[in-house]
């Protein structure tokens, strides 16, 4: 299917929803999914940003931000994830947990406000990744306006692009929950620490990157364009001096370079499957 034909049966399918609720995180999923319902639906829309500590900051202001230029009507909701225990212990399924929670708060706002449908910004990329969240979208019959119209990854930022949205080419955004290793308890204060060495990473001019909280080691993954100002001494010395203040006994460098859900690569197969 031609792109323009994507871009239509998107729309068309928007229109079939009804008053729509739209999850929002500002990434450029979301965003190009809540620009499009606003764009076909007007007022019979609301974006639903969830907000909670695993949101960075800098995340949480330019969504804000997006929402605001392009005049779409936002929502920002305070989600409970972290009093959730079965989230709180970081297994294989912790996505899950927290768009249950999220899901949940979305139905019960759709009930109350007399909206018609919940939707989200997945992919037809994302099917071929582990996405715990996924699962829960289907046990709440959560739309995927995006899958329905077999859009790629790379297709909703060509569309984005195509529409002057400055989204287009923003890096890939995940919570900074998954930044932490599987089986460590994700706390406020483990993310904070997380937050705190991206944001640095970011100030050094590193665009796509992720920290990887292994306990007393820090993984760091930076893109392989971004690699060779990496790997100099004077910015591996940069790196331990920003960690280490941190709290971090070891820092390594990852060479494979950033890899969107790299930690799903040491789960065993078993732990893939949802009860």
């Amino acid at each position: 299917m031609e792109l323009s034909a994507k871009r239509a049966a998107l729309d068309s399918r928007l229109r079939s929803l009804g008053k729509l609720l739209v999850a929002y995180s500002g990434g450029v999923d979301s965003a190009f999914l809540a620009w499009s319902a606003h764009q076909a639906l007007g007022r019979a829309m609301l974006a639903v940003m969830a907000d909670s500590p695993s949101l960075a900051r800098s995340q949480f202001h330019d969504a804000i931000a997006f929402a605001e230029e392009q005049h779409i009507t936002l929502e920002v909701i305070r989600t409970a994830e972290f009093e959730r225990p079965e989230y709180v212990r970081n297994d294989a399924a912790r996505c899950f947990y927290c768009k249950d929670e999220l899901f949940a708060m979305m139905e019960q706002m759709r009930v109350s406000r007399g909206f018609d449908t919940v939707a989200y910004g997945v992919n037809s990329d994302d099917q071929s990744d582990f996405r715990p969240g996924q699962e829960a979208a289907r046990r709440h019959g959560v739309a995927a306006p995006l899958l329905d119209a077999s859009l790629t990854k790379a297709e909703v930022r060509e569309l984005a692009r195509a529409a002057g949205l400055r989204v287009w080419d923003k890096p890939a955004s995940a919570c900074l929950s998954s930044r932490v290793e599987y089986g460590r308890a994700v706390t406020p204060e483990v993310l904070a620490v997380v937050e705190r060495g991206e944001d640095a990473l970011r100030e050094l001019g590193f665009r796509q990157l992720r920290v990887r909280h292994h306990g007393e080691m820090v993984r760091l993954e930076i893109a392989p364009e971004e690699m060779p100002r990496a790997l100099t001494p004077a910015m591996a010395a940069e790196f331990v001096r920003i960690f280490k203040a941190l709290g971090f006994k070891y820092v390594a460098l990852d060479l494979e370079g950033f890899r969107s859900g790299s930690m799903n690569a040491v789960l065993p197969v078993a732990a893939l499957q949802l009860k």
